[in-house]
């Protein structure tokens, strides 16, 4: 069946879908591989806002006691806080700062989580850190400038109903916490946006009627609420690696829906929601995030997450990302960007793809999305619909479209699609069908960056009173980007195709 699209939009293509994404943890971003990933996902994509773990942890050093004449005393130190935080701005990118964890001279417990050990014990004083938060706040504002400092959001540590993140999944410790964390970001200035209580997709219904019910009844500060959205299952594992069922897309659209469900007739329900980590899994070395079928598993998520919250926050970016240990495989967790100079994977041609779609949205359906933009050219993201079950699904699935074109004198139009799917822009596959080498040479890796490519092709596409007839026939967990640009016709009137090879047009070759 063809479906007809409406010349009229039936609404905006907002940019919740890249106002954030995620990283790992904080001084990673040291790193030049790091930042080169970074600049090239900046170029194509453009996200705006980057969060990740440990601002406060050992690693990047910003709580510092010492003793002096037999007195505890603490210096702030943010060196790597402001390389980390330069280069961000650097790359058009804005820290969406996530407060914690907990440094080891202010813990009150030994409880760490990561090869990496970020603590996630409560402050062993809870007055020394709301100075170590008015301090980090308060240093970025006397270096950045207040404007812009109001335009990062500030989280309330990560996970706290997990008792892997937060000593024994303590609502009311990290209800305490969080009200002294408030209070001290608004100390520094009232208009800075705080909140939390980024809740794991695991929180139960009363998790956050909870939160909201404290911060309401206590006139506590906040300006958002947050919260995760996964897929998996538990972990299966293997060495270096696991593998998790996952359930349908759709349930992280449900996921996503649930904090304003669950906060309606609550003073924070018209609040803004921020998910501020999503995926299919958590977990990095995870090889689902490589693989084709993950692009079109999360397709109609991008497509569709904007309607349901004001941002949504791939986890992570980059592959330099360490939660389990140093990498040890060529494709480790994130988009695939870094490890082995910049090889990309199929989700991050898909973020690029939704990087070049209007914001006018003309047509949406379970497996396409029509938008178009100021110049009249419209784009088509498309993808085969995936099946989570492990069975085959069906190979060659096919959307037809009649479009309108913006022009009233165009005969033509110009179609220009870019792929990826099982055969093409999948270093994944390439690199098992190369043996998995762990190690590639030289040779090898050119191979991967050139089968990471998507695959682009081009044709003419006739306009018949005012429309193109556009039939998209998609392979087996392909994502497609058609971008339909109506064409005003300059051949000169000498023209001929014929004088190519030295014939004259009137000659019979």
């Amino acid at each position: 069946m063809r479906i007809t699209v409406a010349e009229q939009p039936v609404g905006r293509l907002g940019d919740a879908w890249r106002r954030a994404v995620g990283t790992g943890r904080f001084d990673l971003a040291l790193r030049r591989d790091y930042q080169d990933s970074l600049a090239l996902v900046q170029r194509e994509i453009g996200f705006r806002h980057i969060r990740g773990h440990g601002l406060l942890s050992d690693g990047v050093g910003v709580h510092r006691p010492y003793e002096y004449r037999g007195e505890r005393h603490v210096r702030h130190a943010f060196g790597y806080v402001d390389q980390v935080i330069d280069a961000y701005l650097g790359l058009g990118i804005r820290p969406f700062l996530e407060l914690g964890f907990m440094p080891s001279g202010l813990a009150s417990g030994v409880q760490t989580v990561f090869w990496w050990h970020g603590n996630v014990t409560p402050p062993r004083s809870h007055s020394e850190w709301a100075e170590l938060v008015r301090a980090t706040v308060g240093h970025l504002v006397d270096r950045y400038g207040l404007d812009e400092v109001r335009g990062w959001p500030i989280e309330v540590w990560n996970e706290p109903d997990l008792k892997d993140f937060w000593q024994g999944a303590d609502a009311d410790a990290y209800h305490r916490l969080y009200e002294v964390t408030a209070h001290a970001v608004k100390e520094v200035d009232a208009e800075l946006q705080v909140g939390g209580p980024a809740i794991s997709p695991g929180a139960d219904d009363g998790w956050l009627p909870r939160f909201a019910d404290f911060v309401t009844d206590r006139a506590v500060p906040i300006d958002f609420v947050s919260r995760h959205a996964y897929t998996s299952g538990p972990a299966q594992h293997v060495p270096f690696g696991v593998h998790q069922r996952l359930a349908p897309a759709r349930r992280l659209l449900e996921q996503f829906a649930g904090p304003r469900r669950q906060l309606a007739g609550t003073a924070l329900e018209q609040l803004p929601v921020h998910v501020t980590e999503f995926n299919s899994s958590y977990r990095p070395d995870n090889p689902i995030h490589d693989t084709a079928f993950h692009a079109a598993y999360l397709a109609p998520v991008l497509a569709e997450g904007g309607d349901l919250v004001d941002s949504f926050a791939y986890w992570t970016f980059s592959d330099v990302f360490e939660e389990v240990g140093i990498p040890t495989t060529l494709f480790h967790g994130g988009f695939g960007l870094l490890t082995h100079r910049q090889i990309r994977k199929p989700t991050y041609h898909l973020y690029a793809f939704m990087s070049r779609l209007g914001d006018q949205v003309l047509a949406r359906g379970p497996d396409h999305l029509v938008t178009r933009d100021d110049t009249g050219r419209i784009a088509v993201l498309a993808w085969a619909p995936v099946d989570v079950t492990g069975r085959e699904p069906v190979d060659g699935h096919t959307v037809r479209l009649s479009l309108p074109v913006a022009s009233a004198t165009a005969r033509t139009a110009f179609l220009l699609r870019s792929s990826v799917s099982e055969e093409a822009g999948n270093a994944w596959r390439a690199w098992c069908e190369l043996g998995r080498p762990p190690a590639p040479t030289t040779r090898q890796l050119d191979v991967l960056r050139e089968a990471a490519e998507p695959a682009r092709r081009h044709t003419s596409l006739p306009v018949v009173a005012g429309r193109v007839e556009l039939d998209l026939h998609l392979e087996r967990h392909e994502v497609t980007l058609a971008e339909v640009t109506p064409v005003t016709d300059e051949t000169p009137p000498w023209w001929d195709e014929r004088r190519l090879l030295g014939h004259e047009p009137s000659a019979t070759p």
